[in-house]
């Protein structure tokens, strides 16, 4: 799809919302849209999960120590709401500026429109309405398979089921552990559950992530993997665990003082230096190339619109006209409050850090530090959201600049991660659902006091329920200690507790400093930081070439930014889905498309949500996991694909090379 005919959709959608007057008021008459759009911004501020339960599961499950409750919740009131304080210093930007455009928003825009606008049945058709409930019932019956009855169909690999004997053949066809040729999936929680919806996503941003996810899945890992850079054979080809030497899972014991809770090296130097996948390894320098791309990208392409936005609005010249309707009929939120609540906030999470014997590990001066990162990078990852609908994370520098400055505590890395990630990706959300309210014409003031209150309440939830399992449902976040089926296998986690391992306890200077073993990874920033400047200087050579300017090197380079906690399997799918709707139904059935596809999106994602919930708390929290059967399994059947390929190298499941 050309992002001309873009802006002329999401114009069409603004248009339907100019007026104010156009909507009754919040309180008069019957339940009206204003309610209802304040009601699903009420809902979305608490949709994010609460990023500090990590660390609270990691502390008690994985490392097997306590945790003050009261640090606890407020370690996830503060991390949720320090993003907070500083969104409103971007809402020019951000908000006001009609080139940022936030393309998720159009999903809820038509929904409200389907759900509200009086609209006559055409002829041999649906209402809008009715197509949306239509693939509602159609998607929430469907997921009952795949949620409970058949999980295995989130990834099929054919390849496996041929080749069960060659740990080659299951590295190349494994949706889940492998590079995915050939692997599908029957699931929309497949395609839209890591990378968001496909549907309401741009096609050149589609296109972005799928180019890049191709040429370093199938170019940069196999190169590297088949060539044995970095002893790869030794590991798996695709995991997000840590190993020892030896190919084994590392022993984290080894190199922890159970005393102090910190890094003990002579228990490192006596055991093994740490050794990652070569899918790990490079996913650690794209994330590094990301983030420097996002910089430059954001400086050389939207710089001078930025400075140009920021005095005309300083001006008090508003050249979008929701913008100046919005002014017009609307007190804006006073300044204050967002540094009056930035303030509190930080003053909580200094004392939530400092307090508690200091459990958390981290000073009030890495609070501080996690606050001015955090500050520096939201416009520019913010610009990258509004217009791609993609999102570069913050989470990897943060881990690296604390793991240099304060190495060996594993808690202290984890707290400043999640202060410095999280607040950018709540400012981000707060930011989305304002250009929301934006659209849909809410008082700013309804819409602060909303999202605040949603996400007070959301994360109480969160941490009560979270706190309820992780202290009464044995052997949580244990798969090989549950049952077949169990739903508290805690997916993901380790991801998180190799986290904190890498930059924690043997911290990053060990890793990818001058003792490290991966310390090329590196280079990554300076290949990140100029690879947008070549884009940039032929789209201005070349400007009657569109094409080049929609080439968006951030996106680009992380496009298997996603991997882990996603898979192969959940990118081809994604990337089939969205071509085949942004690019073909786009241009064969143009109408369909503009009336259709984002109610489609809206309907896929609520019955998949629907019935995984009624899933929940109908069968799997009273542990009726189904029938036993090889589908139950969350699976794609391809053991030998996690195995190594390196002479000598003993896994148990595995084959031995000699």
């Amino acid at each position: 799809m050309e992002k001309s005919d873009t802006n002329v959709l999401r114009l069409s959608f603004q248009h339907n919302n100019l007026d104010p007057a156009a909507h009754t008021s919040e309180s008069s008459g019957p339940f009206n849209l204003k309610e209802h759009v304040l009601i699903t911004i009420f809902a979305n501020s608490g949709s994010n999960s609460v990023y500090a339960i990590n660390i609270i599961t990691i502390v008690k499950v994985f490392y097997h120590r306590g945790i003050h409750p009261l640090a606890a919740i407020l370690l996830s009131y503060t991390t949720q709401l320090l993003g907070y304080g500083w969104a409103g210093l971007f809402r020019k930007n951000l908000i006001d500026s009609s080139y940022m455009w936030w393309p998720s928003n159009l999903v809820q825009v038509s929904l409200f429109r389907a759900l509200h606008d009086v609209e006559t049945r055409p002829k041999g058709g649906l209402t809008r309405l009715q197509f949306f409930l239509m693939v509602l019932v159609t998607s929430f019956a469907y997921y009952i398979v795949p949620n409970y009855l058949f999980p295995s169909i989130t990834a099929l690999s054919f390849v496996c089921w041929i080749w069960k004997d060659s740990v080659t053949a299951q590295q190349i066809g494994s949706g889940l552990g492998g590079l995915g040729i050939g692997s599908f999936a029957l699931d929309w929680s497949t395609v839209a559950s890591f990378l968001g919806s496909p549907l309401a996503t741009p096609g050149f941003a589609i296109i972005n992530i799928m180019a890049g996810f191709f040429i370093v899945l199938y170019v940069l890992i196999p190169i590297g993997y088949w060539t044995n850079s970095y002893e790869a054979k030794r590991f798996p080809i695709f995991s997000s665990s840590v190993f020892n030497a030896d190919g084994g899972k590392y022993n984290v014991s080894e190199v922890l003082n159970d005393k102090t809770f910190q890094f003990d090296q002579h228990g490192y130097d006596a055991y093994s230096k740490i050794h990652l996948s070569i899918f790990f390894a490079y996913t650690y320098g794209l994330t590094f190339a990301v983030l420097a791309a996002t910089i430059s990208h954001v400086a050389l392409f939207h710089g001078r619109q930025i400075w140009q936005q920021t005095k005309a609005t300083y001006n008090n010249e508003y050249g979008d006209v929701h913008t100046r309707l919005m002014k017009k009929n609307y007190d804006p939120i006073p300044q204050w409050w967002f540094y009056v609540l930035l303030i509190v906030v930080v003053g909580l999470a200094i004392l939530t850090c400092e307090g508690f014997g200091g459990q958390l590990q981290l000073p009030y001066w890495g609070v501080l530090l996690a606050v001015v990162m955090a500050l520096l990078f939201t416009l520019p990852i913010g610009v990258i959201t509004a217009t791609t609908n993609q999102q570069p994370g913050l989470n990897v520098i943060a881990e690296l600049v604390i793991g240099f400055m304060y190495p060996g505590k594993p808690l202290a890395n984890m707290v400043f991660k999640t202060y410095g990630y999280v607040s950018v990706t709540q400012a981000i959300m707060f930011l989305s659902d304002f250009k929301l309210g934006h659209y849909m014409k809410i008082p700013p003031k309804s819409m602060f006091i909303v999202q605040l209150v949603g996400t007070l309440i959301a994360s109480s939830l969160y941490f009560g329920t979270s706190w309820w399992l992780l202290t009464s449902v044995e052997n949580i976040c244990e798969p090989s200690e549950l049952p077949e089926g169990s739903p508290w296998t805690c997916p993901g986690y380790d991801v998180f507790y190799s986290a904190s391992i890498i930059w924690g306890v043997v911290s990053p200077i060990r890793m990818f400093g001058r003792l490290g073993l991966y310390s090329k990874m590196n280079y990554f920033f300076l290949i990140g930081f100029l690879a947008p400047l070549p884009v940039w200087v032929l789209s201005r050579l070349f400007p009657e070439q569109k094409w080049i300017s929609l080439i968006n090197m951030p996106v680009f380079i992380g496009g298997s930014g996603g991997m882990p906690p996603a898979r192969a399997v959940n990118y081809l799918c994604w990337g089939a889905v969205g071509i085949f709707f942004n690019f073909y139904v786009y241009r064969r059935h143009k109408g369909w498309w503009a009336r259709h596809n984002y109610i489609l999106s809206a309907g896929l994602d609520a019955g998949v949500a629907f019935m995984a919930m009624l899933c929940y708390f109908t069968l799997q929290i009273r542990d009726i996991n189904g029938m036993r059967w090889w589908g139950l399994e969350l699976d794609d059947h391809c053991p030998l694909a996690s195995c190594p390929t390196a002479p000598g190298i003993e896994v148990e499941g595995c084959p031995v090379f000699h």
